[in-house]
């Protein structure tokens, strides 16, 4: 079960590293990421969807590493590391719901709380 669980969070968040990147790239992309406030990001933004790839990488490999995929990783704290990336995109539900942006709301919503979930799956996994 968790090995599942985490590639299939490692496949959304993949996925979600393309859309970052395609954002960082100027693609009009925007109403769905950040607000929703603008349809090609302004440079501050296009600087932190780029980022957001770095991010998203580690998560994944975090994800990949407490499910025993991979063994990159020293130490013990990928198991506590993953429940808070399970609060993290709680969190980020919340902020996607709450979005001024129908287009984020819509599409960003699902992804985080599947992101939760899949998250307490490689934590109980």
């Amino acid at each position: 079960m968790a090995t599942a669980a985490a590639l299939a969070a490692a496949a959304i968040l993949l996925a979600l590293a393309v859309f970052q990147a395609r954002l960082a790239a100027g693609r009009p992309l925007g109403r769905f990421a950040w607000g929703g406030a603008h349809d090609v990001l302004p440079p501050p933004l296009r600087v932190a969807s780029a980022a957001s790839i770095l991010v998203y990488a580690l998560m994944a490999l975090i994800l990949l590493d407490a499910a025993e995929v991979t063994t990159i990783l020293p130490g013990d704290w990928v198991g506590t590391a993953v429940w808070i990336l399970a609060a993290y995109f709680l969190i980020g539900v919340a902020m996607n719901a709450a979005s001024r942006s129908a287009d984020e709301r819509r599409v960003m919503t699902p992804v985080a709380l599947a992101l939760c979930l899949l998250c307490v799956g490689v934590a109980v996994g």
